[in-house]
């Protein structure tokens, strides 16, 4: 496949997230450098930045500079999750469906995060290693919700006492977002390359409600952005037939949450889904090794 432009992603990945746009506000010049860096090394001479229309600050400051750099757009997109996902970032910004088991090169597009652009302009005009990142401490209970550039490694905890420390309301703590993120067991783990964020849960909104049975509404399929069916393969999952979740196309799977918000049973779809994707992934793995 030839690539025929590049996309930024500058949606955030989850609500409550500013890292990316704390980013652009600060470093819209550097960003657009990383940006025909990464043009000229994939060889295109089009590139689109895409922001979600809640950034109206953002896209006009990306918008002014990117006037001085040729072949940069800046395309302002609806509110929509979960659209930071590749597949749905290329569909909102150039109108192309990534088909079933394809790459997003199959489109023509290469899709890179505003933060990598960052990387690649600290790496290749400051000579800098990517050691450092912005992660988003927040959460409604939290003194003092703010971002971080924070070095890797740096404790999660230490992040958080820099908010104000733990509320005492607190119910969980999740390593990046509501949606995708996953319960810290403490908060001694140290951030890496990819935490995008904390999100300090208080105790009503941890808790989750009692388990119910499936009525066949269908929403968890309405919600699925990649047109699978959540309710089966969390089912299946379940029961343990991981060779019938594969010939569904669970791995197609993104792991956004869409399915187990919206389900009015409260049923813990994406945990099983989570459960069979891991167990599949093994499977495929294991056919390969025997080739």
């Amino acid at each position: 496949f030839k690539a025929e432009c590049v996309i930024i992603n500058a949606v955030e990945c989850e609500p409550y997230l500013t890292a990316d746009h704390q980013l652009m506000l600060e470093h819209a010049e550097e960003i657009m450098v990383g940006v025909s860096i990464l043009m000229k090394a994939v060889k295109v001479n089009k590139a689109f930045i895409g922001i979600e229309n809640n950034k109206p600050d953002a896209i006009q400051l990306m918008t002014k500079v990117a006037s001085g750099y040729a072949g940069i757009e800046v395309v302002p997109l609806k509110v929509q999750y979960p659209q930071g996902g590749e597949k749905q970032l290329i569909d909102a910004v150039i109108s192309r469906q990534v088909a079933a088991g394809a790459l997003p090169i199959s489109t023509g597009a290469v899709v890179q995060n505003v933060g990598t652009a960052f990387a690649v302009y600290q790496a290749v005009q400051k000579n800098k290693p990517l050691f450092e990142r912005v992660v988003t401490v927040t959460g409604k209970s939290l003194a003092k919700p703010s971002n971080f550039l924070a070095r890797i490694g740096t404790p999660m905890k230490q992040l958080i006492e820099a908010c104000g420390g733990l509320p005492e309301d607190t119910g969980k703590v999740i390593g990046g977002g509501p949606m995708m993120g996953k319960a810290l067991v403490n908060t001694d783990v140290p951030t890496a390359k990819g935490s995008s964020g904390i999100l300090i849960m208080n105790d009503k909104e941890a808790k989750r409600g009692e388990v119910q049975p499936c009525i066949r509404c269908a929403k968890c399929v309405s919600a699925c952005p990649m047109g699978l069916e959540p309710f089966l393969l969390a089912t299946v999952s379940a029961h343990g037939d991981f060779e019938r979740v594969e010939k569904e196309d669970i791995m197609s799977c993104i792991e956004c949450g869409s399915c187990q918000f919206t389900c009015p049973s409260n049923r813990p779809l994406l945990d099983y889904i989570r459960l069979g994707k891991g167990k599949v992934g093994a499977m495929i793995r294991a056919r390969q090794a025997k080739k």
